[in-house]
């Protein structure tokens, strides 16, 4: 192959292009590959440690599958920027997660490389089971690989689909990336049991080659291969750990150390040859070559912008998750039937000092938030009071949990949802736009969003010591202002933050910032815009909102959801059914809208920011403040 003087990595323009290097240009590819994701990521924010660790296993996987046709799935999808970078997208990789840019997971839409969207833990297996059925069913012969971390294992639909595979025989391979971390330290029995794996170090790759010199024998290979493969897996109960795959229906191979690229191959090689499910152990290290990411791969997982030379600049920026873990932990200091459950995001929750201070009260049960969620059922009912601690895009896998276990019961069951409405960086997956829609169909659930710091202990002291339903307080990453005075606040009534006599916007979190930007640029034009804070997103203060509404030429809600089950549709339905004279308008985020890029992008680009929604409203209304 002709090569330009320079990086190797100029000359990958499509995957077969790997495919023709030698082992030292390999290493050197490596090197390379992971100075680009230190320098983008260091730019622009995104998953670090996770990319850095999957280096050698990306290139082995590109070298000896042909993904024209065959297929990988890579379970959550975080670990994919080296793979983005060696099938045709390294020029677009500077532009990654930013508006218009690449995505920082894998996306259909965006390459033909990309087989299945992911961003959520612990689907992959399932997909690629799919597409390995429809291929069988189809007659086609195609590879199929799922790359899973030992982290997104600990998710129970890991497990079904793991069942279920193994029964059916399918062909499918699933590559098991160990590499003992998912956000956070992995917990739980299953981490215990790949920690003997690692430490077996047993690899069958060289029972499969055996095996395959033995069948060549003439007359007697096949014979004496069966016989040797029953003493073998007598063996193998003594020695490898692996059963627990063998016996669910997989060929199991490995460990194998994930960072050497021949090794890798020589498996890979081993595992396109065997008919029928196989699981291949692969062991590699979280932030590889990046010596900070290394020694602290949990605060490398997902990082906004950095000094690559200095490490992670603090910017001192303050957040919700970081209050609620120093609130919860005041008020377990006291009361000793305060218990925190958290499915694998204690760190991305603030939770570091609670689990310090009170670790035989803090559940980490990994990437599990059904059982999350029915934990802390139990836990209600055998009289303590669970706090359920976890991220909006996550917390809709309990859907069920909430709904059968908490909410019909009617338990006092309180979940504090991080990184509620629109998020920065991640895409559709991660935005936390959907919460309210399902949430406000419950019965007996109160949901909270609080503006500030202060309403946030006030909400929990509330949620935990006064009331006895299921609550749920959402809430963004970052703080929010609080607007208006906070001696008198109530939980479950609207607070007026602006007078005005002519129309008012109702909002409630983060979108209240714009509600006041809106409210100034109608004043430019001679309207007093009220402003009001909803507080409490269901039930809905309707007898305030009505209240706050009366004689105002125009009513609007605005808001950082999906427009079904939104404060908005809830309350234009509330002044249709009584009658209320109201001319209404609801702003909320369209359901196909464009999730990427910043906080701010994404709210101009659906329309709802500060000065487009004076607009929206102004096209309501004439110049002299009348309805049209």
């Amino acid at each position: 192959m002709k090569r330009h003087e320079g990086r190797l990595l100029d000359d990958m323009n499509i995957p077969e292009d790997i495919k023709g290097l030698g082992w030292d240009e390999i290493d050197m590819l490596g090197d390379e590959i992971r100075s680009l994701l230190i320098e983008h990521v260091s730019n622009n924010g995104g998953h670090l440690a996770s990319n850095l660790g999957s280096v050698e296993l990306t290139m082995a996987l590109l070298r000896v599958f042909d993904f024209n046709s065959d297929k990988i799935i890579w379970d959550v999808g975080h670990q994919c920027y080296s793979y983005k970078i060696l099938t045709g997208r390294k020029d677009m990789f500077p532009t990654i997660r930013k508006k218009d840019g690449l995505s920082g997971f894998p996306k259909r839409s965006e390459s033909k490389y990309d087989f299945f969207n992911t961003g959520h833990s612990s689907t992959s297996i399932s997909a690629a089971l799919g597409f390995a059925r429809a291929a069988r069913l189809r007659g086609t012969e195609e590879n199929i690989i799922a790359v899973i971390g030992d982290g997104a294992l600990s998710g129970g639909m890991a497990f079904e689909a793991l069942n279920d595979a193994g029964a059916s025989g399918d062909k499918i391979i699933v590559i098991l990336n160990d590499n003992e971390m998912s956000i956070t330290k992995n917990v739980g029995g299953f981490s215990q049991y790949f920690s003997r794996l690692r430490s077996a170090r047993i690899y069958s790759g060289a029972n499969v080659s055996l095996k395959r010199r033995i069948e060549k024998l003439p007359l007697i290979g096949e014979f004496l291969s069966n016989k040797i493969h029953k003493a073998k897996s007598a063996v193998k109960y003594l020695f490898s750990q692996g059963m627990l795959f063998e016996e669910m229906g997989f060929q199991y191979l490995g460990p194998v150390d994930g960072h050497d690229v021949k090794k890798l191959e020589i498996l890979l090689k081993d595992a396109k040859k065997i008919p029928g499910p196989v699981l291949l152990h692969v062991i590699t290290i979280k932030g590889k070559g990046y010596e900070r990411a290394e020694i602290d791969p949990q605060n490398y997982h997902g990082v906004s912008k950095f000094d690559s030379t200095n490490g992670i600049c603090d910017t001192g920026e303050p957040s919700f998750s970081c209050e609620l873990g120093t609130r919860l932990s005041a008020m377990a200091e006291n009361d000793r039937e305060i218990v925190v459950v958290c499915p694998a995001v204690t760190l991305g929750c603030g939770l570091i000092s609670f689990a310090r201070n009170f670790p035989d009260r803090l559940f980490d049960v990994g990437i599990a938030e059904q059982h999350a969620v029915t934990l802390a059922a139990g836990l209600a009912c055998g009289g303590m009071k669970p706090v359920v601690a976890g991220y909006s895009t996550f917390m809709q896998r309990a859907y069920d949990q909430i709904l059968h276990d908490i909410c019909l019961m009617n338990l006092h069951v309180v979940f504090t949802f991080d990184r509620a409405g629109i998020v920065s960086g991640d895409g559709a997956t991660h935005q936390g736009i959907y919460d309210l829609s399902y949430l406000a169909a419950m019965p007996n659930i109160r949901i909270y969003a609080p503006s500030g710091f202060e309403k946030l202990g006030k909400h929990l002291d509330n949620a935990i010591n006064n009331l006895n339903c299921p609550v749920v307080i959402r809430y963004p990453k970052n703080e929010i202002m609080a607007y208006g005075p906070d001696n008198d606040f109530r939980p479950d009534e609207v607070e007026l933050l602006k007078p005005g006599g002519d129309c008012i916007v109702f909002s409630y979190g983060r979108m209240l910032a714009e509600a006041l930007e809106a409210s100034a640029v109608l004043e430019t034009f001679g309207l007093q815009c009220a402003v009001a804070d909803l507080v409490c997103l269901k039930p809905l203060d309707m007898e305030g909102i009505k209240k706050h509404s009366e004689g105002k030429r125009l009513v609007a809600c605005l808001e950082d959801v999906i427009e079904s089950g939104s404060c908005s549709q809830r309350m234009a339905f509330e002044f249709f059914r009584s009658g209320a004279a109201v001319k209404f308008l609801g702003m909320t985020l369209p359901e196909n809208s464009g999730m990427d890029g910043s906080i701010e992008d994404i709210i101009e680009g659906a329309g709802l920011k500060g000065m487009l929604a004076a607009r929206r409203m102004l096209d309501m209304l004439d110049s002299s403040g009348n309805v049209i």
